[in-house]
């Protein structure tokens, strides 16, 4: 298969598999919290999609383009994910400020209909000192697949349309060159293989949002870092997968819980040999146990529902529990330490 075939074949398919790569020294470095690929992993649970690698790795391009070449290989469906969000900073605020409102700010900047408070022009310095995630992710991303950059013009278009200037950009405009305008366009520089399909290569999936997936090598797509951008672009791109799912309908993977007053060490046994009863079936057995908490939980994770249901009265039995719809309801209390 010709390497054109191939990464058409990777857009195309049908998905099994998927691979989250977090990039980003804050993630490393205990500054930023990641909280996307969490959101991943229940979007891919929900859409049964097995998530198989989750990586956080530094804006190192040598490390990026390791990464993505073996993910892209490896699964079916691969996310990055920028940890300091589409904007990104090396230069710091100089008075400090809360990061709910700055990832206000940068969502503001995607869209025209977000109302945010404004912000002091502390807030952050111009934008001509800006490193968005465009100089490392895009850049590192397009030397692992050899491609070039090229500015989208699409994307400049529903930039121009969507999005506000900063308060500090007072003269800034779109048809004077200054370093404000060299900073906006580079966003709108994405890789391109132009033996492609261009239309496959970016994708609109919010009519809200001026930033598109960027989908590398057929099967990368580069997300922005922040939160509700990850999950706003996640969500919109639902409807362009499902019919690349086992399950056209997205559910996939089903999950039935357990509460239990036994300790972790009282059903080992009788787990060990259900755990291999049901693994002919696709069925996973898990045991959480819950300290400070009266009742313990189980688990069953598979995609034959029928099955799984059929299996109830049985686990209920063995485990000396009832099912339960929340994991919250094992929670009855912190009086009382529970062994394992």
């Amino acid at each position: 298969m010709s390497s054109a075939a191939a990464t058409e074949d990777r857009g195309t398919r049908m998905i099994h598999t998927a691979g989250c790569i977090i990039i980003g020294d804050e993630v490393l470095g205990g500054k930023t919290v990641d909280t996307n690929s969490a959101h991943f992993a229940k979007y891919c649970f929900l859409l049964g999609m097995q998530l198989k690698r989750v990586e956080v790795i530094g804006d190192d391009e040598a490390e990026i383009v390791e990464a993505t070449r073996r993910m892209s290989e490896n699964y079916d469906f691969v996310v990055t994910s920028d940890a300091r969000g589409s904007f990104g900073w090396n230069s710091r605020p100089r008075k400090s400020f809360q990061w709910s409102y700055a990832d206000q700010n940068i969502q503001r900047w995607y869209r025209a209909d977000v109302s945010t408070p404004r912000l002091p022009s502390t807030f952050c310095p111009p934008l001509t000192e800006y490193n968005s995630h465009d100089d490392i992710t895009y850049e590192s991303i397009a030397k692992a697949f050899r491609l070039p950059l090229k500015l989208h013009d699409e994307t400049v278009k529903r930039m121009k349309a969507l999005s506000k200037p900063h308060p500090s950009q007072k003269n800034f405009s779109w048809d004077v060159p200054s370093p404000a305008l060299d900073a906006k366009l580079r966003m709108a520089r994405l890789p391109i293989d132009e033996s492609r399909d261009i239309e496959s290569q970016v994708l609109f999936v919010d009519e809200s949002l001026w930033v598109p997936i960027s989908v590398v090598n057929g099967n990368v797509h580069i997300l922005p870092g922040v939160p509700r951008l990850f999950t706003q672009l996640l969500d919109g791109l639902k409807p362009l997968l499902l019919p690349r799912l086992e399950n056209p309908e997205g559910e996939g993977v089903y999950r039935i819980l357990f509460a239990t007053p036994m300790a972790e060490s009282e059903v080992a046994g009788y787990l060990t040999m259900l755990a291999a009863e049901v693994e002919p079936k696709g069925v996973k057995v898990g045991s959480y146990p819950k300290w400070g908490k009266k009742l313990n939980s189980v688990t069953l994770v598979g995609k034959d529902k029928e099955y799984m249901e059929s299996l109830v009265p049985q686990v209920e039995k063995g485990v000396d529990g009832i099912r339960i719809e929340r994991e919250e309801d094992a929670d009855e209390s912190e009086d009382e330490e529970e062994g394992s």
